[in-house]
């Protein structure tokens, strides 16, 4: 392959073009995007990867900003996702995005909130095991007309072995930082479209307790929480308490405290059961 060559990467309905100045870089890109080669008729947003000449380091840069050195491969897409995210809420500053899972099952959308941390990408790779269907593992996009979760499609992201009962796919992407699962090689199906929200599970892993509990959680409680764990409020009315009470009063929505993984699954399932 020539370099430096053109990739794009359509997400929430935006389209990125990437230049690739070197082929790590884009190998990187490739394992945790869906990349692709089509040119599309808008260009919403400009990228330019490669390595530094004089340290060989990993770079990225957005339009017409200065550049960001990654330290090492891991800190590079670490990088990179968080630059496209603060984009993307500047692009759909429409959506309201939460820092949460999203996960789909029969035709409804269902969301892992918590701040980096708390065990929602490895929930989130459990509950794929068990019948649900993937739309993020870190952004959960909400439009507050119509109720539904937008996809955000990219590799699973975990900080740490799963359980041997989840076990790993052997072609991995591993970093020094992060494991990253790419979509192609997930245990189900991968959701492509937004679906209507149903429920919220506030997840919070403890490795004190035996068994996983989970509880319904007041309005109040819930839209609290909620507005904790919002990414751009300042870009819906009043200053973004409004659109958390809003999703709150619309969903059911539950504490859900993680311990033994199979039976947290079996939890989540009962409550959706119930709904």
């Amino acid at each position: 392959m020539v370099f430096p060559t053109f990739s794009f990467l359509s997400v929430l309905d935006r389209h990125i073009k990437i230049r690739c100045e070197e082929e790590k870089a884009r190998n990187l890109l490739d394992a945790n995007f869906p990349l692709t080669a089509e040119i599309p008729r808008k260009v919403d947003l400009h990228y330019i990867v490669g390595r530094e000449d004089k340290t060989s380091s990993l770079f990225l840069r957005m339009g017409k900003l200065p550049p960001v050195v990654a330290d090492d491969e891991g800190e590079f897409l670490s990088l990179f996702e968080e630059s496209l995210t603060l984009a993307l809420q500047r692009l759909r500053s429409d959506l309201y995005f939460f820092h949460a899972a999203a996960l789909e099952y029969e035709g409804r959308a269902y969301l892992l909130v918590a701040p980096s941390g708390s065990g929602k990408s490895t929930m989130t790779w459990a509950l794929l095991h068990h019948g649900f269907a993937y739309m993020s593992d870190e952004l959960g996009p909400v439009d507050l007309n119509t109720n539904e979760v937008h996809p955000y499609s990219h590799a699973l992201c975990l900080k740490q072995e799963p359980p041997r009962a989840y076990p790993l796919p052997v072609d991995v992407l591993r970093t020094t930082r992060t494991l990253h699962i790419p979509t192609s090689r997930l245990p189900s199906r991968e959701s492509g479209r937004p679906f209507p929200l149903s429920a919220i599970f506030f997840v919070q892993y403890n490795p004190k307790v035996r068994t996983p509990s989970i509880q319904p959680l007041s309005k109040a409680e819930a839209s609290i929480r909620l507005f904790a764990n919002a990414l751009n409020p300042l870009a819906h009315p009043g200053s973004g308490l409004d659109g958390s009470i809003k999703v709150a009063t619309k969903n059911a929505c539950f504490k859900l405290t993680t311990a033994d993984l199979p039976s947290s699954c079996q939890l989540v399932r009962t409550a959706i059961a119930s709904l």
